[in-house]
């Protein structure tokens, strides 16, 4: 029997193509990418550009730039080449260029992303707020009809505590709004949905619930502890009697550590034929933040929602 799924706040089957048409609208917003020597990263900011997603800026060594340019196909003409041979001064460059406004947001090529992050989190010039960064990554579900399911926190925090993972739903919420979905359903997840003294992720689950019921978590809907079925499946919550308004219909998981949201995020992607787009969040711009292994699709709907979410 085929589950009964449905997505919550975009229309059903829409998927994540609304994000290259939502980059497009007002002035082009300015990328700035770090070391794009490989990995697709500088074939999606080429398409990025010609297509009119964003502008890029590409910060590296420039001989090295064009030389990938040249074996991955990638026409450069009219992008602009920043030249910086060493990669902790490359990185540097680029988290300068979008703390000072040149650039509107940045994206990570082929860098370790603790070097990245030590730039973004530089106190004199980086891109702190004072809040947490966390990632989030929404997925094009193929087997649920194109189905729009954001997964956070699978990249960036470790083992989260209830104050953690407050503002990661803040930080998701946040994006949420910027793409179009006012109210997102927030499913916390765990291995069941009955609160369980002996486990953890059900008792921080509970509580995000009820905080979110007082007022405390704004801008959304939050219930938990649910298992992953019966947070996007309305027909698992009928059979396990779960009356609520994010069973079935969950915008996000809310994942309780980072192995649970490797492990989803990673079926979602190469088990399930879908696709997607990731950002770090927190920070005073959107980061671009994807696996060496994602596709150029991936990576140019990384830029396009990083460009949606820099326009405010």
């Amino acid at each position: 029997m085929t589950a009964d799924v449905r997505g919550s706040s975009r229309p059903a089957g829409e998927g994540l193509d609304f994000l290259i048409a939502e980059s497009k609208k007002g002035r082009p917003m300015t990328l700035a990418l770090a070391c794009p020597y490989g990995d697709d990263a500088l074939g999606a900011a080429c398409r990025a550009q010609r297509e009119g997603v964003a502008r890029a800026v590409l910060i590296g060594d420039a001989a090295r730039i064009r030389s990938t340019a040249e074996r991955d196909g990638c026409d450069i003409t009219g992008i602009t080449l920043v030249d910086e041979p060493d990669d902790d001064r490359a990185v540097e460059a680029s988290v300068r260029m979008v703390s000072s406004g040149e650039a509107d947001f940045l994206m990570k090529g082929l860098v370790k992303t603790s070097t990245l992050l030590k730039a973004v989190l530089d106190k004199e010039w980086g891109l702190r707020t004072g809040s947490l960064l966390s990632h989030l990554f929404l997925f094009e579900v193929a087997v649920l009809g194109g189905r729009v399911i954001g997964v956070s926190d699978g990249g960036m925090n470790t083992y989260p505590d209830l104050g953690a993972k407050v503002k990661i739903i803040e930080n998701a919420v946040a994006c949420f709004h910027r793409i179009g979905t006012p109210q997102p359903k927030i499913a916390a997840l765990a291995a069941v949905e009955a609160v369980n003294p002996d486990m953890k992720a059900t008792l921080e689950a509970a509580a995000l619930a009820k905080m979110n019921e007082r007022g405390q978590i704004k801008g959304c809907l939050v219930d938990g502890p649910l298992a992953l079925d019966n947070a996007v499946s309305e027909e698992a919550a009928r059979i396990k009697g779960i009356s609520s308004p994010v069973a079935g219909s969950a915008d996000m998981l809310l994942v309780p550590d980072i192995e649970s949201g490797n492990f989803v995020g990673k079926v979602l992607m190469y088990m399930t034929g879908g696709k997607g787009a990731g950002v770090i969040l927190g920070a005073r711009k959107p980061i671009v933040l994807t696996s060496r292994f994602d596709s150029v699709e991936t990576k140019l709907l990384s830029i396009s929602l990083g460009a949606v979410v820099a326009r405010g």
